[in-house]
């Protein structure tokens, strides 16, 4: 049985239906990223789990207990926001003990759970500063550490590393993911980036206009989309997809059976650039991003389909240069006008 079970849940905000009949079981101990457009109702999703919204059809149990019209502080869960949400007043320590004081829990296990986390989250020798004290990676740190403090069953974020640079974003990024492993904690984790997701997740929920559009690991869904959506949301750069009317001799030499009006997918890294003249058709250079471990080329053929090649290694192609593109058949994705899976090779 699952340990949080979501059934049809649904939210309406005047006549607009924003989060449509959503159904999703999460294991206990499961680390599960919720990722789409802006706009698609994963922050919302988010807060009906958290009981920061009501919840206006379906049902909400966690661990056989049903928690759809349980008000937020009766749900055992703990939330760190986007905004870190500290009292600015109060040093590290009080923020960490807030919710365990408000409890009246016994000083001598408050003092044993903050300072648990803060030597988890190497916040041992800040505990007496403010806020304003603190970087915006220590201060995401704080939050982190009052949602431990609670040890609440599920640990929910809402795009917690956001407001932080992208070096601080890739190493708090590891710290949870060290606190995940180490916790074992049930996780749901919403973000806008791919790269967050597919590092993070055990499982992804990708969300669109309020409904699912596929579960499964980071893997599964970069090797099999569901869908084309699916297909050009997970993968940076994302998936090339063009018309097969734009790229007819791809279907003639390939082989590919591509319905009509449909698409043909390829990744950046199944697509190759062979001399100008060979190759299964021309085009032209018109962007080269050398970004040192890897080279992204950006090419449009002479039908006028735009790609990316992904390559490892380094060119010295120039704008404008005439080159070959050449591809593995074996790796396209197929999709029929409506942007269905046709076929997967």
């Amino acid at each position: 049985m699952a340990y949080l079970q979501l059934r049809g849940i649904e939210k309406v905000f005047g006549e607009h239906k924003v989060i449509k009949g959503i159904d999703l079981a999460v294991n206990q101990g499961e680390f599960v990223v919720f990722v789409g457009p802006s706009g698609c109702g994963k922050s919302t999703l988010l807060r009906l789990i958290a009981g920061l919204e009501n919840i206006d059809g379906g049902s909400l149990e966690l661990d056989g207990r049903d928690i759809t019209h349980q008000p937020s502080s009766k749900r055992d869960l703990a939330m760190v926001f986007q905004s870190y949400a500290l009292y600015p007043h109060m040093s590290v320590f009080e923020n960490m003990s807030f919710a365990l004081k408000l409890a009246k829990a016994d000083p001598s296990v408050i003092q044993e759970k903050v300072g648990r986390a803060a030597k988890i989250l190497n916040l041992t020798q800040y505990l007496e500063r403010t806020p304003k004290e603190l970087s915006g990676g220590q201060r995401q740190r704080v939050a982190i550490g009052r949602a431990i403090v609670r040890a609440p069953k599920v640990f929910l974020f809402d795009e917690p590393l956001s407001n932080l640079d992208a070096a601080l974003r890739g190493q708090t990024r590891i710290e949870i993911a060290k606190l995940h492993r180490d916790l074992g904690a049930t996780t749901i984790y919403v973000t806008h980036d791919q790269v967050e997701a597919m590092t993070l997740a055990d499982r992804v929920v990708v969300l669109r206009d309020g409904q699912i559009e596929q579960v499964g690991t980071p893997l599964e869904l970069y090797d099999r989309p569901a869908n084309q959506f699916v297909a050009q949301f997970i993968g940076t750069p994302q998936m090339n997809v063009v018309a097969a009317a734009n790229v007819p001799s791809l279907s003639n030499q390939s082989g590919l059976s591509v319905p009509a009006g449909g698409f043909v997918g390829l990744r950046p890294e199944n697509v190759s650039l062979v001399p100008g003249g060979t190759g299964q058709f021309q085009a032209k250079v018109e962007l080269v991003e050398a970004l040192g471990a890897e080279t992204l080329i950006y090419v449009s053929t002479e039908q006028g389909a735009q790609l990316v090649a992904r390559q490892t290694s380094r060119t010295d192609l120039a704008v404008g240069a005439k080159v070959g593109v050449q591809i593995d058949a074996s790796s396209a994705h197929i999709f029929d006008a409506q942007g269905r899976v046709a076929a997967i090779h």
